[in-house]
């Protein structure tokens, strides 16, 4: 990965041996990210500064020189001194930027948490994840679900059929988890590879999750066939109880199912999909081994406040529910850390309008559509842009024992990117997530 940037018509204030693009300050390492105040533009920025003759104590020692700064890339941002502050740990850097373009390149990502559905949705949907992203983990929970090696080669053809011509887009499959899964049925669609993983919804979880696991000991047996052939188990880490608060229902599933499994079987690989508290933040944190988790782009980007203040907003309603913001900023702190332990499962999930925009409208949110431009706003807010690959193209593969995609991806920083309020079915809009701000990312090749 690299990062990049070009500017124009700067002005530099400071002189330390670090400098650091925004408002750094010395001696804080030679790369990072930082804001200024006064400055509506910000870099990326790995080197030192520095000029012949070596460092200048002096406020009149740079007075009118242009000096160098080696960036990331090799490429160099030449700035031009104009005003002078004391060197030393409290020395303040700060250059600003009439014109600025930056640009990201990362790994073809992958999404570890996908719903495609079927029929006039899936021709309409798929489009939008297949034009950035390499691979995604398929949802079975369609109606009736996938259940059986058999239904999951079906849909397979079906999404494979629906891929835009030329696109390179793979599907991974899975089975939904049910206390009637065979064993075998599992097993041999395994060691074919035609599936990739398995999906346990408690039983009236979420969307069509009717025929999920009600009693956890009715598929234990299948659970340790899956840690044998080390095929992984992917987790909607929720209780159903109906005393227990919505927004409590993770941290009781961690307590009451995902502890005891897997203490019981260790060896079976789980990943909690659509991590959503500091509870199951901390919890994969405390595992070292065989526990990954998936964070959404609208967990990482909205608080239950964004769902229900000044009014209900039906299309930022998803399951499990938005929470208050320490959850969020949990979330945030463990995707941009690099922690190859969490990895993007969009949880994309169209409806049609007309399903969301009623007294009791489905849970999902559609963000296909935008995702990159959404993570990469996030993980430049975070000062973590250089973690952005990890989190969205090799933490997931390496979780999954698969190799990480060879393509690249170049995103650019500039005007605010114009996308479609909705996409267009044979059965009506679906609406595409609104992070509720401009984005300013966009993929450019």
């Amino acid at each position: 990965m690299e990062i990049a940037q070009t500017a124009g018509s700067e002005r530099y204030a400071g002189d330390a041996t670090n400098a650091l693009m925004g408002c750094a300050r010395a001696g804080l390492g030679n790369s990072g990210l930082g804001r200024c105040g006064s400055v509506q533009h910000r870099l990326s920025l790995r080197g030192t500064f520095s000029k012949p003759g070596g460092v200048h104590n002096s406020p009149s020692g740079l007075s009118h020189e242009k000096v160098t700064i080696p960036t990331s890339n090799a490429q160099n941002l030449s700035v031009t001194p104009s005003e002078h502050f004391p060197t030393g740990p409290s020395a303040v850097i700060c250059v600003s930027a009439e014109t600025m373009q930056t640009t990201l390149t990362i790994r073809q990502p992958d999404d570890w948490h996908l719903h495609l559905r079927d029929g006039a949705v899936l021709d309409a949907v798929l489009p939008e994840t297949a034009r950035h992203f390499a691979r995604a983990i398929i949802m079975p929970n369609l109606v009736p679900p996938v259940v059986t090696g058999a239904d999951a080669a079906a849909y397979r053809d079906r999404i494979l059929a629906a891929k835009p011509d030329g696109s390179k887009f793979q599907p991974l499959m899975t089975l939904y988890l049910t206390e009637e899964t065979q064993v075998r049925d599992l097993r041999a669609a395994a060691e074919i590879g035609l599936i990739t993983a398995v999906k346990l919804y408690p039983a009236g979880a979420t969307t069509n999750s009717a025929s999920g696991v009600k009693d956890i000991s009715k598929v234990m047996r299948v659970l340790e066939n899956m840690a044998q052939i080390g095929l992984p188990l992917c987790v909607h880490g929720e209780v159903t109880d109906a005393e227990i608060d919505i927004f409590d229902r993770e941290a009781v599933f961690i307590e009451r199912v995902l502890d005891p499994v897997r203490r019981e079987i260790p060896e079976l690989k789980v990943i909690m999909e659509h991590v959503t508290t500091k509870d199951g933040v901390d919890y994969v944190k405390a595992s070292d081994k065989n526990l990954g988790a998936t964070i959404t782009t609208h967990h990482l980007m909205l608080t239950r406040n964004d769902l229900l203040v000044g009014g209900i907003r039906p299309h930022y309603y998803c399951l499990p529910v938005l929470k208050r913001s320490t959850h969020r900023d949990a979330l945030r702190a463990a995707a941009t850390s690099g922690d190859a332990r969490f990895f993007l499962g969009t949880d994309s999930a169209p409806h049609l309008d007309p399903l969301k925009e009623n007294a009791c409208g489905c849970a999902g949110v559609f963000s296909a559509t935008n995702t990159l431009s959404c993570l990469a706003h996030v993980f430049e807010e975070e000062d973590a842009l250089e973690n952005l690959e990890r989190f969205a193209s090799l933490n997931g593969a390496a979780f999954y024992g698969l190799e990480p995609n060879t393509n690249m991806i170049t995103l650019e920083k500039g005007a605010a990117v114009d996308y479609a309020d909705k996409i267009d079915t044979a059965d009506g809009p679906i609406t595409v997530f609104d992070p509720g701000h401009e984005l300013l990312w966009r993929v450019v090749s």
